[in-house]
């Protein structure tokens, strides 16, 4: 999974978090993250979890703690960054812990430092109109969250919750985190690379307004996929044209990028459905059985039949 390296950190004894919130106490983006976490620190106590909550004075006050082993900078996407040699300061504290990053508005100060080169990174869609400087130093994502090497990114909002309660997944296991969600009524967290709802549109939509149509259809068309060629003439380019904006703006081709967006959405209703796996394999455009598990294996790492497990299965630690 893409957050188990993070599992060996829950060998350090206390492990050491710390946020640094440069936005408001009632936010979203921060409530949703740190409450969790501090249930998870009350269930564990201070000899496995310690919480360094700072602001950014008394971050750039404190001396960097090699002991930090995990440390996050948050602001909600309204927030305008710090004055530049305090956000220095801050971004200093953050980078000396093991895994650092951003979640929120967060993200786009890591990049727009130029921290970020080179890394996938989940930024909230609102902010994706400040980023034209940054494509050619960080990687974009439509995603919840990322871990990539040893920084983290989230888009902040409600994902900030399904990111808290990912890392408690990931450090402590399911136990702790069913616990958790039990506390805060959460019945399921999205995974990190469930979609933004709308950050495509907003990325792409005034710059790229054929790219943001054909993913519109094909988020439209999942049961019965359209053809890669339908799709080009349905938005009015060749398919040569089409490929080459995938490629250029999301990596990918649109056949691939179809095929994981019906596997994304088998997932989801494997996990949240009673539907059988034959049902959801058709459900998704998927004729052939085999060709279903062998699509989602290899993009997810196990089969359908294991994801149903994941719902039928009683928590584990």
């Amino acid at each position: 999974m893409p957050f188990s390296p993070l599992s060996r950190l829950a060998q350090e004894q206390p492990l050491r978090v710390l946020l640094v919130n440069a936005g408001e106490p009632d936010a979203l983006t921060w409530a949703g993250l740190v409450q969790p976490l501090r249930l998870a620190a009350r269930m564990l106590g201070p000899e496995q979890l310690r919480l360094d909550i700072l602001s950014p004075q008394q971050a750039a006050l404190t001396q960097p703690q090699p002991g930090w082993h995990l440390a996050l900078l948050v602001a909600d996407e309204q927030q305008a960054p710090p004055p530049p040699e305090l956000l220095r300061t801050v971004l200093d504290r953050c980078r000396s812990a093991r895994y650092w990053g951003g979640v929120g508005a967060g993200v786009l100060w890591l990049a727009d430092a130029g921290l970020m080169a080179g890394v996938r990174i989940a930024l909230p869609w609102a902010l994706y109109a400040e980023t034209e400087a940054l494509t050619q130093r960080a990687i974009l994502t439509p995603h919840l969250f990322e871990l990539d090497g040893r920084m983290l990114s989230c888009c902040g909002g409600a994902a900030s919750i399904d990111f808290a309660l990912t890392l408690v997944a990931a450090l402590y296991g399911a136990t702790v985190q069913a616990a958790i969600k039990e506390s805060l009524c959460i019945e399921r967290v999205r995974p990190h690379d469930e979609r933004q709802r709308v950050a495509l549109q907003a990325r792409f939509g005034a710059l790229q307004p054929k790219l943001s149509e054909a993913v519109t259809l094909m988020e439209a068309n999942i049961e019965e996929p359209l053809s890669t060629d339908d799709i080009a003439g349905l938005v009015g380019l060749s398919r040569r044209q089409l490929e080459r904006l995938f490629k250029q703006y999301l990596d990918s081709l649109p056949s691939r990028y179809y095929l994981e967006l019906r596997l994304q959405r088998a997932r989801q209703l494997l996990l949240e459905t009673n539907h059988s796996i034959v049902q959801v394999g058709l459900m998704c455009g998927f004729s052939s059985g085999s060709h279903f598990s062998t699509a989602f294996g290899a993009l997810f790492g196990n089969t359908p039949r294991e994801e149903r497990q994941r719902k039928l299965m009683p928590p584990a630690g």
